[in-house]
C-alpha cells in the first residue's frame, strides 16, 4: 500500500515538472532582448533592443505572434517550443534594389532578416496605430536609439 501511494507522489510529481517546465523556460527569457543579427556585415544603426517582459505580460502579446515555425503556410510553433533567432530562416540581410523589384513581399519576408524584423515589428505598431490604440516607434531614430 505504502509502495503504492509513493508511486502515486512520484509520478504526479514528474508530471506536474512536465507541466511547469515550459513556464520555467519561458520565465528564463531576459527582459530585454537585443535584436542583434550576424546576417549584416556591418550596422549601418545602432541596434534595436526590444523589451520582452513588456510585450508578452504588459502588452499581451501572444507569443506565437512574434516566435513561428510555418508549415505548409500555418505557423505551428507552441509556447514551449524551442527559440531559434530570426536569422536562423530569415538569413540574408537587406534586398537589393533588384530583388526589391523582382520579389513578392512575401518572399522578401521569407528570406531577408531586414524585411521580416521591419514588417513584424514596425507592422505591428503600425496597426494598432490605425486603430487608435497606444503603440510603440514607427520611426527609424525611435527603434535605433543612439
Amino acid at each position: 500500500m505504502k509502495k503504492s501511494i509513493l508511486l502515486l507522489v512520484v509520478t504526479c510529481a514528474m508530471g506536474m515538472t512536465l507541466l511547469v517546465s515550459p513556464t520555467l523556460a519561458t520565465q528564463a527569457v531576459p527582459d530585454k532582448v537585443e535584436m542583434n543579427s550576424s546576417v549584416y556585415e556591418t550596422h549601418r544603426k545602432p541596434i534595436v533592443t526590444f523589451t520582452h517582459k513588456k510585450h508578452a505580460e504588459d502588452y499581451g502579446i501572444a507569443c506565437s505572434d512574434c516566435h513561428h515555425v510555418f508549415e505548409e503556410g500555418k505557423n505551428t510553433w507552441q509556447q514551449g517550443d524551442p527559440v531559434d533567432g530570426c536569422d536562423v530562416c530569415h538569413s540574408k540581410d537587406k534586398p537589393s534594389p533588384e530583388e526589391r523589384r523582382s520579389m513578392s513581399d512575401a518572399e522578401k519576408m521569407k528570406h531577408f532578416h531586414y524585411e521580416a524584423i521591419h514588417e513584424n515589428c514596425k507592422g505591428c505598431h503600425k496597426t494598432l496605430k490605425m486603430e487608435g490604440k497606444p503603440t510603440g516607434p514607427i520611426s527609424c531614430s525611435k527603434c535605433h536609439v543612439k
